[in-house]
């Protein structure tokens, strides 16, 4: 089976399926090649499970398309996306919309920048929100393009959010808007941290389950 081998200080050997289905081994450096191997032989039958997982991923991505007409998501519900007549593109609550004539990378991208917009305005609420209830305050409210990581909180209490957020439903946002808040306070994922969280959301853990199935979902668009 073939593999790409990495080897560092690290004191135990993992296996990782890469997203064009390689794999990768990261290993000791005193760990001999043989050890690896039969490291590797063990676990075969995992391999070959992720390995076509990976694969239908990657085809799935390759024939998705985002044209006119297409249903998209915004905050758990589904809006058609249509061409209005002009050169904008927006979201009027009821569709959004986007100029005629476009090629479907085109659409998508037009798309994207709804989105784009549509996070801007509605989690920079989100968070003016949460800060009061929690007693913090960021130093900015950022969008980016993420494929990660739903969100961040920089060492100077700038918070950063993916613009694909706006695809999840409204409660698993707030989990997400509170989960980068609750960092200013604690810089990482002990268990004041997760009290912090608690405290606003007491079924978190619920929220956090409903963003793994969308970020299941979103492997199989290719949105760029």
């Amino acid at each position: 089976m073939n593999y790409t081998l990495t080897r560092s200080n690290r004191k135990t050997i993992a296996l990782y399926i890469r997203d064009d289905a390689a794999i990768e081994v990261r290993a000791p450096l005193k760990l001999t090649k043989r050890d690896i191997d039969k490291f590797v032989e063990s676990k075969a039958d995992w391999i070959a499970e992720k390995v076509a997982l990976k694969r239908e991923q990657s085809a799935a991505r390759e024939d998705f398309v985002l044209d006119y007409n297409a249903l998209v998501a915004y905050r758990g519900k589904a809006y058609p996306l249509e061409a209005k007549p002009g050169n904008r593109c927006g979201f009027d609550d009821v569709r959004f919309y986007v100029p005629p004539g476009l090629s479907p990378e085109q659409v998508k991208s037009a798309a994207e920048q709804i989105y784009h917009m549509l996070a801007k305005r509605d989690l920079t609420a989100k968070v003016l929100d949460f800060a009061k209830q929690m007693g913090v305050m960021p130093t900015a409210v950022k969008i980016n393009g993420a494929t990660t990581h739903w969100g961040s909180c920089s060492v100077k209490k700038s918070l950063n959010f993916s613009w694909r957020l706006m695809m999840a439903e409204d409660d698993v946002i707030d989990y997400v808007v509170v989960h980068e808040l609750a960092h200013i306070t604690e810089m990482n994922h002990s268990a004041r941290f997760w009290a912090l969280v608690e405290r606003i959301l007491p079924d978190y853990r619920e929220r956090s389950a409903k963003l793994k199935e969308l970020q299941r979902k979103l492997k199989l668009e290719d949105w760029a």
